[in-house]
């Protein structure tokens, strides 16, 4: 499938609710929250922003669940591994039930440590910040997935909060080297997601696809490949997933992923020898061997997905619950039920009614991805989230999934530039003119030889050397651009081009824009 074939998908319009009937459902969320909120807490001292932050916090949560959850499920939708339906299912129940499980009791309520709430004495300034964070976090969000652009909601939310803090308090209250640390994961994530989704590619492709007896190899190298992903889940759901449950070190949720793996391993060679008896010795046979693991993968993405960045829509808004029930500012708070359900279930209403955009961008929009590909990104998602975090490296889920996917994309270019069939063609389609080139360099040496040389022979030694120069020239351009076509083959230039611009601009946008709704609040309350 050509990239002119991918542009077909991605014009092609899927049949869902009308764009009048999502926005009476979404506005009708809001509509709870904020009755829930004036009435619960009605009889509270400044509590109108504890309501507008109520407000502001659901509608970040369902712009997170609207671009960030297309990470965890889309390459499974683009590879055919899951409908659309089904994927927005698994996505929105193990999204809730990782908030509500293992979202925390606790969190921070200035998300990475990025400003000091010491510098901002007033704790209505501190709330006015909060609730400008909140709401330019989320209108970028909105933005983005407007335009079909996977941003980090992480990095939404963090501009959002540097930007209202340096309004409030001047440019002393950030953290600076946090914030280098944040700008470099722009760079860690993506390049390192992409990596990794590589390297598994090229393992399989190397070890199973590239066989004869493709079934074979598959039988051998499958149960393991499934094992350590096994192993990889099991260890990320540990670390970043029920941390809030249970907390224990790298080496003690390794060692539990290690059993887990061995038992999965255990259970699924007899499964996949099963089903390699039922299935063709081609590629589109191997795929299917590792559709059942994609949807867990997916499942398991969402879940710990839900567990960690719900935090990004109700940590502000917990902060601001807290300053306005204790008139006071603290660096962590507790987390009422209601506003883990306000985020959880938030995140699962964006999913539900904007979600798609971005699944199909995601999984389709930028490469082809199938099975075999959706697998390697997956596996670089849980990897190198669990590498980052033990090497102290600040990394974004979206810009890792997202690199996953350049990565296979990319990598497919390479093979393809360099693999036996190509180069073959390559010799087909110029041998015409190296032949040509051989009769010119033949008569050159020929006449050049020549004891007693013409005024012809000359004037013809003289064209010959001009022929040979204009067709050596025209054979590498020829082959540039031919090898230019099949790198454009696989990824789209322009998606690359505007997810990574809009990662660039994601920090200083919701900065900004941040900055812009505090000094209004203040305006209007002074």
């Amino acid at each position: 499938m050509d990239i002119n074939t991918i542009d077909t998908f991605g014009k092609a319009t899927e049949k869902t609710l009308p764009t009048f009937a999502k926005l009476s459902l979404s506005l009708l969320f809001v509509l709870v929250v904020f009755l829930w909120s004036y009435t619960s807490h009605g009889d509270i001292h400044n509590n109108t922003f504890l309501i507008i932050g109520a407000v502001f916090g659901a509608y970040m949560a369902m712009n997170i669940g609207a671009n960030d959850v297309a990470n965890n499920v889309g390459p499974a939708v683009g590879s055919k591994a899951m409908t659309m339906m089904w994927a927005i299912i698994v996505a929105a129940v193990f999204e809730a039930a990782g908030a509500f499980i293992a979202g925390g009791d606790v969190v921070k309520t200035i998300k990475k440590g990025i400003i000091d709430p010491a510098l901002i004495a007033n704790p209505d300034i501190f709330i006015w910040a909060m609730t400008a964070a909140l709401l330019a976090a989320a209108m970028w969000l909105n933005f983005a997935t407007s335009v079909g652009a996977p941003v980090s909601t992480t990095h939404s939310i963090v501009g959002g909060v540097m930007g209202a803090g340096i309004a409030a308090a001047g440019f002393a209250i950030v953290s600076w080297p946090t914030m280098g640390k944040i700008a470099a994961s722009w760079v860690i994530s993506p390049i390192l997601g992409g990596i990794i989704a590589a390297s598994f590619l090229y393992f399989i492709k190397k070890n199973i696809i590239y066989k004869d007896d493709l079934l074979e190899s598959a039988r051998k190298f499958v149960p393991i490949l499934v094992a350590v992903m096994t192993w990889a889940f099991s260890t990320y759901i540990i670390l970043k997933g029920i941390k809030h449950l249970i907390k224990l070190n790298f080496i003690s949720a390794g060692l539990i992923g290690i059993v887990i793996a061995v038992l999965v391993f255990i259970l699924v060679k007899p499964l996949i020898l099963k089903a390699s008896k039922k299935i063709k010795n081609n590629r589109d046979g191997v795929n299917s061997l590792f559709t059942i693991p994609l949807i867990f993968a997916a499942a398991l993405l969402s879940f710990a997905h839900g567990a960690n960045d719900v935090a990004n829509a109700i940590g502000p808004l917990a902060a601001i619950n807290d300053a306005v029930l204790n008139a006071g500012i603290s660096t962590k708070v507790g987390i009422p039920f209601w506003v883990m359900a306000v985020g959880a279930i938030g995140i699962s209403i964006g999913l539900i009614l904007y979600g798609p955009r971005l699944i199909k961008t995601v999984g389709s929009e930028i490469t082809e991805l199938d099975q075999v590909r959706a697998f390697s990104i997956a596996m670089a998602a849980a990897i190198t989230v669990i590498i980052a975090s033990q090497l102290g490296l600040p990394v974004s889920s979206t810009h890792i999934a997202v690199g996953g996917v350049f990565g296979v994309g990319f990598l497919r270019e390479w093979l393809d530039s360099s693999e036996e069939k190509f180069l073959k063609d390559v010799r087909e389609k110029f041998k015409k003119d190296k032949k040509i080139l051989d009769d010119y360099q033949a008569e050159l040496t020929k006449l050049e030889k020549l004891d007693k040389k013409s005024k012809s022979d000359y004037v013809r030694i003289a064209d010959l050397y001009r022929k040979i120069e204009d067709k050596e020239e025209q054979v590498k351009e020829e082959k540039k651009e031919f090898k230019t076509a099949k790198r454009v083959k696989y990824v789209k230039r322009d998606a690359v081009k505007k997810i990574i611009a809009a990662w660039i601009i994601t920090v200083p946008a919701a900065a900004v824009l941040s900055a812009a709704i505090f000094f209004m609040i203040k305006g209007i309350m002074a």
